[in-house]
């Protein structure tokens, strides 16, 4: 790896992915896992809220001047250089014993995300990013593969994941979604934040959802856009502030981003 601008916080963030991995790694199954529901009807445990806190002590200690925002515990601050925290992307399988869960660490400069974590641990699995510097599967950035996205660029060819089907419902898009589906060659719904980082190995080649928050997507577009994919929302603004997301490799985007918009309300 080259040494961008942002190493020393893409350091920073990997030694604070490393951390709470042990954290919520340790608690993963626990039979006195004590669940309570958010005012937004989403599950939230202590050891969500228990993460963020880590979080956010590392960063009072190493990045002080630097804001932060999380999903349990707000916004902090009003800096430049915002950190975006989400302790456990996919809670839902974390309270079930499904391994597909990761913390999400981005760091947003002048409103662009410019750092990527995204650790996986019951997956045994971590991707990264610093702006320049490429996307990277791996624990650290001595021993990782750098990634790339597909070369599919044809929609009958492509493979599609998504987390579930309410969400198109709620919005209107149920149909244009399915009609989308029906182009594919394969779709399959992997969810959350492991849709995005397949998008970035190759694996698959398109991404989507119709509703996020910014931690759910800020450390997920360096990682993406970094292995060559483009990322934006369904209105196809760049980047995790629309609202929404799809991800793609490039070649399938605007495409995929018409079949998906058609009959939008």
């Amino acid at each position: 790896m080259t040494s961008s601008l942002y190493a020393d916080d893409l350091a920073l963030a990997l030694t604070i992915a490393a951390a709470v991995d042990s954290l919520t790694l340790r608690n993963f199954g626990s039979e006195n896992l004590t669940v309570e529901t958010k005012p937004d009807d989403t599950p939230v445990t202590a050891i969500d809220r228990a993460a963020e806190r880590l979080v956010r002590d590392m960063l009072a200690e190493e990045r002080p001047a630097d804001a932060v925002l999380g999903e349990e515990y707000g916004s902090v601050g009003d800096a430049r250089r915002q950190w975006v925290v989400d302790p456990i992307d996919g809670t839902k399988n974390y309270i079930r014993n499904v391994p597909v869960w990761a913390t999400l660490i981005a760091l947003v400069v002048d409103g662009e995300p410019v750092v990527g974590v995204v650790s996986a641990p019951a997956l045994q699995r971590r991707w990264f990013a610093a702006q320049g510097d490429g996307a990277w599967l791996g624990f650290n950035t001595r021993e990782a593969t750098r990634l790339h996205v597909s070369s599919v660029n044809k929609l009958e060819q492509a493979s599609l994941s998504y987390s579930s089907l309410s969400g198109w419902e709620e919005r209107g898009l149920l149909p244009a979604f399915v009609d989308l589906t029906r182009s594919l060659w394969r779709t399959r719904a992997f969810g959350d934040f492991w849709s995005y980082m397949m998008v970035a190995e190759g694996a698959v080649d398109l991404a989507c959802e119709p509703e996020l928050a910014l931690h759910d997507m800020a450390a997920l577009v360096p990682i993406v856009t970094e292995a060559g994919g483009v990322f934006t929302s369904l209105a196809g603004e760049p980047g995790p502030f629309g609202g929404d997301a799809i991800a793609s490799n490039g070649h399938l985007h605007s495409e995929a981003l018409r079949a998906l918009t058609t009959g939008a309300e």
